[in-house]
């Protein structure tokens, strides 16, 4: 008898129709390929033509389906019936919805706009959404930077006009050398995958900086297992290591950087700013002739060791007070050693390794290209040194000190904008001078004065009212956080329940998980969008909330906007906001609504755009009062921020135009075509050295990136800096409070500085406590993924060998881990692969029963946990009798990872074994999902 074969299908018939989108389940924007079957989204895959992924998928990417079957999302408009908090609605009407919130914000508008506090979470259209605020006329908007990594993205804007990730990443063709700090996986995840999988491929080296060993630390050739918050210190050493060795590139550091801007040293009140022409331009010695000239002047060669007297003062270069500074012994290696957790003959070896690459293997491209001070060169000298770094370093109370110090560590190698090294990403880089300053202007029933966020040059820039008071409710651009850039989303609840700087009326937020994983001080916040004042009245009278599934802040909404999934509604991944760019072209890219939503829910985007209609808001109306723009896709299209510049830089005009150019009608039917991106490349020859390159800057004027070239040097000494200590020190009209006056002239210095985070109040608290995102998850709507949860259903707090046997833990024990806030207690797993006193956990895995439609006893609400319980928005009580905020006193950034905790066994909670604290359950307005998720599309 014949064995008979089974007969399978080979090449099933997986989709009818591939429809091409933008991925959202993280910050990466991949290329998507929606397969489409009978009508409904049967699997998803990359884009092989993609700029981003080139068909690279992650696990968060293919589950995306599962967002759009997630039995968590919302259904339809809500209203609150219940006790704020307890998630009691009922389903209403979208005319209804939006009566009540035009009710709500109309007489704001109208009386004090400032009494709107409208903040939103990851939305990437940060763009639009400051437009509707800015036309509503509130001073309080931000998005979800103040609190994520405003370190990373300010540091490197002040220092070198754009910073890693979204600004910037590394030259993966020709790096030989790649050195990451504090990057978790949950970022940038595709490009890095496949930027380490072509460096390793080439038997480049990968150092991985990270108290944790995991993800791309875990396949990094060398692992430095730091002590949390001491990579500013780490970084300042290996500069000390390199000035000591001569090992660093004088003739870049003379031609693109301040190093030789000549700083006033007398005494007084012009101290330490810059030396500057009758137009305000730095002053430099030109080494040929000897003589004081401006940087930008044809055919000079600044020098970087020269100094000038006026009238008796002494003028002397900023790479005098560099060296100095950075080669004085308290910088030495064998000085910071124990405080890193790093010998002092690694710190050497390493500081030597980034010298040997970077000047031993130089190499150099024969491309010909001119400068701005008109020298022409005939070849590109590569530097194959490139640097990584992500939250890990920004969340700390002395990030932006340290982000500042490692872009100077980059640019003393010459590794900035050069084959080999870090490169910019267009729209970047810009000099701060080019960035809008932040406005505060409110008049009520007019627009505010101008954009909200900016970069502040000194203290006129302050957002400050005539009596000296904070003009915004978070409290950014004042004297306690004075380059704030980004806001303070995470002080934004606490300020307005205490009434300080003043009362607000109506919260407004999108898609920020305030109530839970994405705030300080968890148990807090909760209770102070509860709380009632005497009159039995709210204390936060108003809080209208947009989210597309049923997280744990729909609870704290009098009013529920519903939102879509993202395959359900039009995105602008814009270059006037986060665009999809890599270094060699500019590039941005669309969502559209590949489906229908088959619940009553629209697009967040698309109701503001109603929403400013009704309210009447400039640039929402046209001139007969009739609403300007039908929905977002409509705005994305019509809407110029100036003439020929749209959120869309691509198929402008009759459709071949890229950057500038007139309406088209058709420009989101081409995007689709063209797989919802659209990528315009820098000329060969424009590619390197950006900001002195004039091929670039012409062609960034070309492409409306700018209005005029903008060459400038990178500020190793940052003057803004300057002024503000200054200001500490009695120059000026505008003076700080007098308890910061102190805290002001240590730590805006303006040469990058270490210094220990305020410990004050932690004493017996001396274990760090970190946490990560995981590949597989990004945010908290993650963890209600039928797929993902797969992955990551619970979490265990992760402890290095040596604490677990000093307190006995074995894998699966309890621990009671507390914090001068609060405590919690949860199941502990041993790692060796970490730093010896630091304890860290998956952030956003722990729920809270009732919320993301998921069952009571799921594991994600009985064994995850936050590290958020232990957390406070401001710092212990100190002996001054203040309480100071748990952030960095530059920029804000909230300071998560600079917790100190103790631990110590336990049992498992007496009734359940169940990880705490444990809140009451939510009534959810969704239900909970079925036990099996499965559904078949088509047949």
């Amino acid at each position: 008898m014949t064995i008979q074969q089974p007969k399978i299908d080979t090449s099933p018939k997986i989709s009818d129709e591939i429809r091409r989108t933008t991925c959202y389940m993280c910050a990466c924007r991949c290329g998507i390929n929606v397969h489409m079957k009978s009508g409904k989204v049967a699997y998803i895959e990359g884009n092989r033509d993609h700029p981003v992924n080139k068909g690279v998928l992650c696990a968060k990417g293919s589950a995306g389906i599962m967002q759009v079957n997630a039995p968590s999302r919302l259904r339809a408009p809500l209203k609150r019936v219940g006790p704020r908090g307890s998630g009691a609605f009922e389903e209403i009407s979208w005319e209804e919805a939006l009566t009540m919130a035009t009710d709500l914000l109309e007489p704001i508008r109208k009386d004090n706009p400032e009494k709107l506090a409208f903040f939103t979470g990851r939305d990437q259209s940060q763009s639009f959404t400051s437009f509707w605020a800015q036309h509503f006329g509130t001073p309080n908007y931000a998005a979800h930077g103040g609190f994520c990594s405003v370190n990373m993205a300010a540091g490197g804007i002040y220092t070198m006009g754009g910073a890693f990730w979204e600004f910037g990443q590394p030259d993966w063709d020709h790096t030989k050398l790649f050195m990451m700090f504090g990057v978790a996986e949950d970022h940038d995840s595709n490009p890095i995958k496949m930027g380490l999988g072509k460096i390793k491929a080439r038997g480049a080296r990968v150092i991985g900086v990270n108290p944790i060993r995991s993800g791309y630390n875990a396949i990094a050739d060398e692992w430095v297992g730091i002590t949390p918050g001491t990579d500013g210190l780490f970084i300042l050493s290996m500069i000390h290591v390199l000035l000591k060795a001569g090992k660093i590139d004088l003739d870049y550091l003379s031609r693109y950087t301040n190093a030789p801007v000549l700083v006033n040293a007398s005494e007084g009140a012009e101290n330490g700013l810059f030396l500057r022409d009758a137009d305000g331009k730095p002053l430099v010695i030109d080494r040929n002739t000897g003589e004081l000239t401006a940087f930008d002047k044809p055919g000079v060669r600044p020098d970087l060791s020269a100094t000038h007297t006026i009238d008796g003062v002494t003028h002397r270069p900023v790479f005098h007070q560099m060296v100095e500074r950075y080669m004085a012994d308290e910088y030495a290696p064998e000085a910071i050693a124990d405080r890193c957790g790093i010998p002092a003959k690694r710190i050497r070896a390493i500081a030597g390794e980034l010298a040997r690459v970077a000047f031993d293997e130089a190499f150099e491209l024969d491309k010909e290209w001119t400068d701005f001070r008109g020298e022409k060169h005939t070849k590109m000298i590569g530097r194959p040194v490139a640097m990584h770094s992500m939250r890990g370093v920004s969340a700390h109370a002395n990030g932006f000190q340290t982000c500042r110090a490692l872009h100077v560590l980059q640019i003393i190698l010459g590794t900035v904008e050069v084959p080999g090294g870090f490169r910019f990403k267009p729209p970047y880089p810009k000099p701060v001078e080019a960035h809008p300053k932040p406005h505060y202007g409110v008049t009520p029933g007019k627009p505010l004065d101008g954009p909200h966020l900016g970069y502040v040059t000194g203290p006129d820039d302050l957002c400050l009212k005539e009596d000296g008071s904070a003009a915004r409710i978070d409290k950014a651009y004042t004297w306690e956080n004075p380059m704030s850039a980004h806001g303070l989303m995470h002080m934004v609840i606490s300020n307005a329940h205490a009434g300080d700087p003043y009362k607000i009326d109506t919260l407004f937020m999108y898609m920020a998980n305030m109530s839970w994983n994405s705030s300080m001080n968890t148990k807090g916040v909760m209770e102070m969008l509860t709380d009632k004042d005497e009159n039995g009245d709210y204390v936060i009278p108003n809080i209208i909330y947009s989210d597309a599934y049923s997280s744990e802040m729909v609870a704290y909404a009098d009013l529920v906007l519903p939102d879509t999934t993202y395959l359900e509604r039009h995105d602008c991944i814009s270059l006037l906001d986060r665009p999809i760019c890599e270094a060699d072209a500019a590039a941005d890219a669309i969502r559209w609504p590949v489906i229908e939503p088959d619940r009553d829910v629209r697009g967040f985007q698309s109701v503001l755009c109603e929403l400013g209609a009704r309210l009447n808001l400039p640039g929402f109306v046209n001139e007969d009062g009739s609403q300007k723009y039908a929905d977002y896709g409509d705005y994305i299209v019509n809407h110029q921020r100036k003439p020929g510049i749209g959120p869309l830089h691509g198929f402008r005009g009759d459709g071949t135009q890229a950057g500038r150019g007139d309406v088209n009608p058709e420009q989101l039917d081409k995007y689709i075509e063209n797989g919802g991106f659209c990528v315009t490349h820098i000329p060969d020859g424009a590619d390197y050295y950006k900001p002195w390159n004039a091929a670039y800057q012409d062609w960034a004027v070309e492409i409306g990136l700018y209005d005029s070239p903008q060459p400038y040097l990178f500020q190793l000494y940052s003057e803004p800096m300057r002024k503000f200590q200054l200001a500490a020190e009695g120059h000026g009209d505008r003076q700080p409070p007098e308890h910061l006056r102190e805290r002001i002239k240590e730590t805006l210095d303006p040469l990058p500085i270490w210094y220990e985070t305020d410990q004050e109040g932690n004493q017996g608290f001396t274990v760090n406590a970190l946490t990560q995102r995981p590949m597989a998850m990004y945010h908290s709507w993650g963890t209600q993924n039928a797929w993902l949860r797969q992955l990551h259903g619970r979490n265990p707090l992760y402890v290095p060998t040596k604490l677990m046997r000093q307190h006995g833990l074995s894998d699966g024990d309890w621990a009671k881990v507390t914090s001068p806030h609060g405590s919690i207690t949860v199941p502990v797993m041993e790692m060796a692969a970490l730093n010896d006193n630091t304890v860290w956990t998956w952030n956003a895995i722990g729920k809270r029963k009732g919320a993301w439609a998921l069952e009571e006893d799921a594991p994600e609400a009985t064994k995850g946990f936050l590290l958020n319980h232990l957390i406070h928005e401001l710092l212990p009580p100190k002996a001054d009798g203040m309480r100071w905020a748990n952030s960095d006193p530059v920029t804000g950034q909230a300071a998560w990872f600079d917790l100190k905790v103790k631990i110590e066994k336990a049992g498992a909670p007496d009734d359940l074994p169940e990880s705490q604290p444990v809140f009451e359950p939510i009534k959810s307005p969704v239900g909970t999902g079925p036990k099996n998720l499965a559904w078949k599309v088509g047949k």
